[in-house]
């Protein structure tokens, strides 16, 4: 199978696309604008494999998107190009519509273009994957309520809200035009390669260069982790084999306050890292209880029986494996981290090919 991945540079979609090349047969197009957030190390290990390619270009951009579709013909599009970043979203949130808005709907109308011009049998098996997250659903208040694929959505942020209205325009591509889509909802991500600006890589590497460890409000809010390599398994399985028109929900299994979080990952460095920044005791003394953020949600957790009873899959990390993978992972690869902190990495491009190159 030829599957294009929008956003295959970024977290998530890198390890997509690392897991088809290194686990499936099929032939792999990733195309990614390379913001700030698209990092093309992340791709080292497969970037030179037969099945793999890369271009540069902005799904935004309705005239590129065409032009690889034609020139590529996938039969299924994993669509994981966003902006991501709550506290940017609150920041500056014109990004966040621009991309997982605009770009949504400029996506889809070029894949609804190339699909309906598809021979029947092609059309047929063709496939569009959506893949979201859990905040669009808002937050939780029950200690034991769980986010069903029947939730109503009621995002918080501009980046929820964002992701929300690009979920709602996918299911109506599917309901007026007849596109053949799947949407999922996933919880909180973390594994390798995870950008630093994020909790845990931010945690790890803020306590290895003994700075703060900031905690929001009182640490106490809940999130759901899922191993980022799990999730790419769980994505290619919907892909593969979820039913048209259904919404899977994604989730580790796995609920932690964000102090317990903060608090593990010390925990682990003190182990596996025990020669600290001169004068610091414990790597839990940078703890630093910072204001909340606007609108934080309290508590997220998923219902993930849906893609259980359907399609046969669970994660295979807990929390604790999960997350010693991942301090182990950011300690043997701070080069890595270290390019992503002075902005080196942006200069990287291994050869992409630019959409310009594929219409000229």
């Amino acid at each position: 199978m030829r599957i294009l991945i929008t956003g295959g540079a970024g977290f998530i979609g890198s390890a997509l696309v690392r897991h088809l090349i290194g686990e499936t047969e099929h032939d792999v197009l990733n195309l990614d604008k390379l913001t700030y957030a698209g990092n093309l190390e992340s791709l080292h290990s497969i970037a030179s494999n037969s099945r793999y390619e890369f271009v540069q270009a902005d799904i935004v951009d309705q005239a590129s998107v065409s032009a690889v579709l034609a020139r590529f013909q996938p039969q299924a599009i994993m669509h994981l190009a966003a902006e991501s970043h709550v506290d940017r979203s609150i920041d500056g949130p014109s990004a966040f519509i621009q991309t997982n808005i605009v770009g949504t709907y400029s996506l889809l109308e070029a894949t609804r273009a190339y699909w309906q011009g598809l021979p029947a049998a092609e059309r047929a098996g063709f496939r569009f994957h959506h893949i979201s997250t859990d905040e669009v659903y808002g937050d939780l208040h029950g200690v034991d309520d769980l986010f069903t694929e029947t939730t109503p959505y009621a995002p918080s942020s501009p980046y929820s809200a964002s992701k929300a209205a690009s979920d709602h325009l996918v299911r109506a591509w599917q309901r007026t035009y007849g596109l053949p889509v799947l949407i999922t909802n996933c919880s909180n991500n973390y594994g390798p390669y995870h950008f630093p600006e994020k909790l845990i890589p931010l945690v790890i590497l803020n306590a290895l260069a003994g700075k703060p460890l900031p905690v929001y409000g009182n640490g106490l809010q809940v999130r759901d982790w899922l191993y980022v390599e799990d999730h790419a398994r769980a994505l290619f399985e919907v892909v593969s084999k979820g039913e048209v028109g259904q919404t899977y929900n994604i989730g580790g299994h796995n609920e932690q306050t964000n102090i317990d979080v903060v608090r593990g990952i010390c925990a682990l460095l003190e182990e596996l890292a025990p020669q600290k920044p001169a004068g610091l005791g414990q790597y839990a003394d940078l703890i630093t209880f910072v204001s909340d953020r606007p609108g934080h949600d309290q508590r997220y957790a998923i219902d993930a029986s849906k893609i259980e009873r359907e399609l046969g899959w669970v994660p295979r990390e807990t929390f604790a494996t999960g997350l010693r993978k991942t301090v182990q992972w950011y300690l043997a690869n701070l080069e890595w981290c270290q390019r992503v902190q002075d902005g080196s990495y942006q200069g990287e491009r291994l050869g992409a090919t630019d959409f310009k190159d594929l219409i000229a």
